[in-house]
């Protein structure tokens, strides 16, 4: 499940500029002129709401829960906060257990539970921190243009669960690697993919599709993230129950996590700001309490 978090992690907060090239595909059928990788991105772009709209964005929080695959197990709630240029913190609650992620833009540390009950926490690695700057930061995989050597191009067409799309390949001087399906008609992200490494050290593919977009304030997200293994098969679902826009956060919310601030709303805000008290608004996580954890912001074996 971390891996697969990894993967929507990756797709939520890439901030990347598209590199100048040559391709172009025809649109499905060929009822329309060949687009180019720039122009699909900006198609992208618009689709999502624009880039001014993304731009007034200097934090996002969402709230939901992850739905195990399998059905065998019950669903977990999370809370993910995002502040710009690329702070995070991600907490879910595992069955009254603490994982956690944070990044606060320069450091990374993550928290877990071991058996013995006591919390283990530990830095970033240096792949850890690596994958964090290259993700990191509010914005999509075609959004924001500030990374200036990440290399876009277009791979071609493909049928994606029906629908047509244009697959655009990532690249990242570091190593990262992503592709990223646009669905030909309403230009919306509709799946990503991009190779890991299992707990055995071994490649995989996780791809992560994308569905039931809403509007928030201007801009499209997906309230709903499947992600499933090589098989095709199902690993969990993310579903996100709501957002909130440009809520105050401190900044100690992305630092190194202490068990004052996790699992805790309340100890999250500062006497004027993040006004959201999740216990209050999601019955989900105030039965949880008080216990949180953060997904993998960054892989946990491997880049």
């Amino acid at each position: 499940m971390a891996r697969s978090i990894t993967m929507v992690l990756a797709w939520l907060m890439v901030n990347l500029a598209l590199a100048n090239g040559p391709d172009s595909a025809p649109a499905p059928g060929g009822k329309q002129a060949a687009l180019s990788a720039a122009q699909i991105v900006r198609k992208n772009v618009d689709a999502r709401g624009g880039q001014d709209a993304w731009r007034k964005i200097l934090t996002m929080v969402w709230t939901g829960h992850i739905e195990p695959g399998n059905g065998a197990l019950p669903s977990l709630p999370y809370v993910l906060d995002m502040k710009r240029p690329d702070k995070t913190h991600f907490e879910i609650n595992a069955h009254g257990q603490i994982i956690a992620r944070t990044f606060d833009g320069l450091h990374g540390w993550k928290l877990k539970p071991m058996p013995n009950g006591r919390p283990l926490l530990e830095p970033y690695s240096a792949r850890e921190l690596s994958f964090a700057r290259d993700v990191h930061g509010i914005g999509w995989p075609l959004m924001e243009n500030r990374v200036k050597d990440t290399a876009i191009k277009l791979e071609g067409t493909d049928d994606i669960e029906g629908h047509q799309a244009y697959c655009l390949s990532i690249s990242r001087p570091s190593g990262y690697k992503m592709q990223v399906w646009i669905d030909a008609a309403s230009f919306l992200d509709i799946k990503t993919a991009r190779e890991s490494r299992n707990a055995s050290g071994n490649t995989v593919k996780v791809s992560m599709y994308y569905r039931d977009y809403k509007a928030v304030d201007g801009v499209k997200l997906p309230f709903m993230i499947e992600s499933t293994n090589e098989s095709g098969i199902t690993i969990d679902k993310m579903v996100i129950d709501h957002v909130a826009l440009n809520a105050p956060l401190d900044d100690r919310v992305f630092g190194r996590p202490t068990l004052s601030l996790l699992g805790n709303p309340s100890a999250r805000e500062t006497s004027n700001s993040r006004r959201v008290d999740f216990r209050t608004a999601y019955p989900m996580m105030r039965a949880a309490a008080p216990s949180g954890s953060p997904f993998s912001l960054a892989p946990s074996h491997g880049h």
